[in-house]
């Protein structure tokens, strides 16, 4: 029951990712030819490789990571507060610091990371991009040999799925249909890759990817029947 989860004990996060290169004219030719090989059921006949590949940024081997925004709930003398931050930058670096995060402050048994849709995304892509990297994997994001109850990962849009495999429900629709206020003023996913490498405004995307991390957490409170978080509770640390 996820009532019976301590807030303290959950950090919630959010990953941005654009392709690797700016174009696919970027690329090697080998890796070109091997974008074509692994797109090929996925794109339209009539959409070239070289057209597809603003869509690279949501495959591990042809993307990267360029920020990671946390967030953790803390009760002090009875306020709540929602703590975000987040890693950006250099991606080696940036997975460095997450992975200090999760070696250290969030490496207790209870703890567990909360995302939508990171079984299927998240997760699985920061820990691929940790191995591309050359990053030993936290605790928390390597399953090696653990059993199903063992994995520390909660992810939102699972817990709406019911058991429904074949659903898939957005973060924008899930907030909107829990009442769940969200920004009206900041970019969609489809112009992440846009706005880091031609409009070059990686504070925009921190905005949007922290404004991702804070929807999650409102979306599992939502779930507690617990209050949502006023603005006032919510600080950028």
């Amino acid at each position: 029951m996820i009532e019976k989860i301590n807030l303290e004990h959950i950090l919630f996060l959010d990953v941005e990712t654009v392709p690797e290169q700016p174009t696919f004219e970027n690329l090697s030719t080998k890796t070109q030819a091997l974008w074509d090989l692994k797109t090929q059921n996925s794109r339209k006949p009539e959409v070239s490789p070289a057209e597809f590949y603003e869509r690279a940024g949501i495959w591990a081997e042809f993307g990267k990571i360029i920020c990671i925004s946390v967030g953790f709930f803390t009760f002090k003398k009875g306020e709540r507060q929602f703590r975000v931050t987040t890693f950006f930058g250099d991606e080696k670096k940036l997975l460095q610091d997450f992975g200090n995060l999760l070696n250290t402050h969030f490496n207790h048994p209870h703890h567990v990371l909360c995302a939508h849709n990171g079984k299927e995304f998240d997760f699985p892509y920061i820990a691929r991009r940790m191995i591309i990297n050359q990053i030993a994997i936290p605790n928390k994001l390597n399953l090696f040999g653990k059993k199903p109850w063992e994995i520390a990962h909660l992810d939102t849009m699972e817990m709406w799925k019911f058991g429904d495999y074949k659903n898939f429900t957005s973060l924008r629709l899930l907030t909107h249909v829990l009442g769940i206020p969200t920004p009206k003023d900041d970019i969609d996913g489809s112009e992440v890759a846009h706005t880091y490498y031609v409009l070059n405004d990686i504070d925009r995307i921190i905005k949007y990817c922290e404004k991702d991390t804070i929807a999650v957490a409102q979306i599992l409170l939502r779930m507690r029947r617990e209050d949502l978080l006023e603005e006032s509770e919510i600080l950028s640390v």
